[in-house]
């Protein structure tokens, strides 16, 4: 049985699932065919004190994690693109890639949208890594960009929920404040906790746009919730990495588990948007270990999502 839509139902975009995600890369349907650019050569390795001519990572590097290789670049068409192409190169475990605008940004509905330079925090992690389950970490990212944007709205003194919407999308005052995109490297093999031979991606790449000082209509960004004060990109991004070495820590019943516990879709009734102009109703139940959405309809027949729009229902 279908439930219906509200007028105070929430709708943030077509949501593909990591797991999916990463499959469809993998398997070649996504051209890879792009241009570095800056990345040939990096504005910061951790020897630079200081990225002369960057308004971003102006600060010492030592400012971020040790264990992360912090490279900045002012204009891209999408950091995602550019760390995959970067990966293939032979590019190394935890390189991060910063721009100050993105030109072929992806939101909604696959639509192009652009903030404006130097508002927002576009950045991408490369990660090598890889788990028998390499969704695991896109969820990773999610919860850390989570556990940043709530420890910048303490510091200023402000309770606002951030809440972690299926697959990976940060809501704020129930507005979207975030969204990831993952892409994985070709297969290689690999071997998984019980010993057998697997093949997993050789790389994957999450890529976060955080509204930090814009956001498009009816979504969020953190100023707002900061009496519209400037937020310290530079303080997210590094709240964002130490958060991850906690997280990258875990193994991945550890990690599945803290993505569970903070999710917010979860025991929530729902309606999913599907292609072909079909929809599921129902209460979000769970999610798999591998990433898929469990809904559950009236008649307590249950389904496995990738792929679908979801609405929290009012």
């Amino acid at each position: 049985m279908a439930i219906p839509i509200s007028r105070a139902a929430r709708i943030t975009r077509t949501a593909i699932s990591p797991r999916l995600a990463i499959r469809i890369f993998v398997n070649g349907l996504v051209d890879t065919s792009y241009n570095v650019g800056l990345m040939d050569t990096p504005n910061a390795t951790s020897n630079d004190e200081n990225l002369p001519g960057s308004p971003f990572l102006g600060k010492k590097i030592g400012n971020f994690s040790d264990s992360w290789t912090v490279r900045w670049i002012s204009t891209t068409g999408s950091t995602n693109d550019d760390l995959v192409t970067a990966g293939r190169k032979g590019a190394p475990d935890r390189l991060v890639l910063v721009a100050d605008h993105q030109s072929a940004g992806r939101g909604r509905l696959d639509r192009t949208w652009e903030a404006p330079h130097g508002a927002n925090l576009l950045v991408s992690l490369l990660l090598r890594s890889v788990p028998q389950f390499p969704h695991a970490l896109t969820h990773a990212v999610a919860l850390a960009a989570q556990s940043a944007c709530l420890q910048v709205m303490l510091k200023a003194g402000v309770e606002v929920a951030v809440e972690l919407k299926w697959p990976n999308d940060l809501l704020a005052d129930g507005r979207k404040l975030a969204g990831i995109l993952s892409a994985a490297g070709p297969l290689g093999t690999s071997v998984n906790s019980a010993g057998e031979s697997c093949q997993t991606p050789q790389f994957v790449v999450v890529g976060l746009g955080l509204n930090v000082a814009w956001a498009p209509r009816e979504a969020a960004c953190l100023s707002e919730f900061a009496d519209n004060t400037d937020v310290d990109r530079d303080a997210v991004l590094g709240l964002l990495l130490k958060e991850m070495d906690v997280l990258l820590a875990l193994d991945q019943t550890q990690l599945h588990e803290r993505y569970r516990v903070n999710l917010s879709t979860l025991q929530r009734d729902i309606r999913v948007e599907l292609p072909q102009n079909k929809f599921l109703g129902g209460r979000a139940v769970d999610v798999d270990v591998d990433g898929r959405l469990v809904v559950e309809d009236s008649q307590g027949a249950r389904s496995s999502l990738d792929i679908g729009d979801i609405v929290h229902l009012r």
